[in-house]
């Protein structure tokens, strides 16, 4: 130790480039062969003030070989480790990658004030929480979605997969990936179905043995609202009354009017409004009116809750909503225990996103 000691002084005195890139790594090396002895407060100020001091005089390469040397250690001052990860992309690539020290308001803070490269080495770094996935969703940018869908030791949920496979309607890099994630199920596979192409179909349905006939009758229906410029409501049915006339008037009054909410469900039933309910149910969600009226008269409640996930109803609204269709529906949909406990598994259970689509894959099976 003290011939080590010797050395660094000398070189500590030099003015000479290569001595002092020397010295970074006399010292990177002493420390890793003592990292218990560093973490005292008092040492770890010490530290950053030594490497401060060397960092801002060193060279570009010099840095690049710092970077990589202190990269996976546990000891490094958090203030030299933040400076290295906003250094040039080559320098900070191995510290976001693999230092312990960052932690997720670090990842975070890079998200928002770092330049795209640094922003990609983020979303590739393993095991990176949800809450820095989140950031990276908020942020938007596709090369770093991109990135994290190859990331697949990343903790996205559920939830973070479905918005990813969203966005792949306008991101084609994004399909690839998704389509081959680890986290995919066949509810997600379903959804993602609708964006991808021919040869991606194709895998999707032999993994998850998906329904191809219902998923490409669904995706023809997708194609013609968007065609026809998705219309919410649907054209009056020759068959339909008076009082059936005035209430989808009514519905699309407060349609156009931006007035049209959700509760609005809740007061249709209190009201004793069942055919008012499907009409607004239909507008809010861009259904087809008979594919609801089919799931309020169905044996079971689970395209009910699937469409009532996906206009937004909270999960004890959707419990008096329930309650309330039946009662003035003649018990329909069918209750029991286990009907309704898989009712509500997949209401709470599947995004907005994801249950419209799973409701109109359910309608177009007839």
């Amino acid at each position: 130790m003290g011939d080590r000691l010797d050395e660094i002084m000398i070189l500590a005195k030099s003015r000479d480039v290569a001595d002092r890139e020397r010295l970074l790594i006399r010292l990177v090396d002493m420390c890793n062969g003592r990292p218990d002895d560093l973490r005292a407060p008092r040492v770890q100020d010490l530290l950053s003030q030594v490497f401060f001091y060397l960092v801002f005089q060193a060279e570009h390469d010099i840095r690049m070989r710092l970077a990589e040397n202190i990269a996976s250690s546990d000891w490094a001052p958090s203030g030299l480790i933040n400076i290295l990860a906003f250094d040039d992309i080559e320098i900070a690539r191995p510290i976001i990658a693999r230092s312990p020290i960052l932690e997720d308001p670090d990842l975070i803070r890079i998200m928002v004030e770092a330049t795209l490269e640094h922003q990609i080495e983020v979303a590739r770094r393993r095991d990176i929480s949800a809450s820095v996935v989140e950031a990276i969703l908020k942020a938007g940018r596709p090369e770093v979605l991109k990135a994290l869908a190859e990331n697949e030791t990343a903790r996205v949920s559920h939830d973070h997969l479905a918005e990813l496979i969203q966005r792949s309607k306008d991101i084609e890099g994004l399909r690839s990936p998704l389509a081959e994630h680890a986290g995919l199920n066949a509810e997600l596979a379903s959804y993602l179905y609708t964006w991808v192409g021919v040869a991606l179909r194709k895998s999707l349905a032999s993994r998850f043995e998906l329904d191809t006939k219902a998923l490409d009758a669904a995706l023809v229906v997708s194609v013609q609202q968007a065609r026809a410029g998705e219309p919410r409501l649907q054209a009056m049915q020759p068959t339909e009354s008076e009082e059936e006339r005035r209430e989808r008037q009514l519905v699309a009054k407060l349609d156009m009017s931006g007035q049209l909410r959700p509760s609005y469900l809740l007061k249709a039933l209190k009201e004793k409004r069942l055919s008012l309910f499907v009409t607004a149910l239909s507008a809010l969600g861009r259904f087809e009116a008979p594919a609801v009226q089919k799931a309020v008269n169905a044996s079971n409640a689970e395209n009910l809750a699937l469409a009532c996930a996906s206009v937004g109803i909270d999960r004890s609204v959707f419990s008096t909503m329930l309650e309330l269709l039946r009662e003035n529906n003649n018990g329909l949909p069918g209750s029991g225990e286990d009907n309704d406990r898989r009712a509500y598994q997949v209401f709470s259970k599947t995004s907005e996103k994801t249950a419209a689509t799973l409701f109109r894959i359910a309608a177009s099976k007839g």
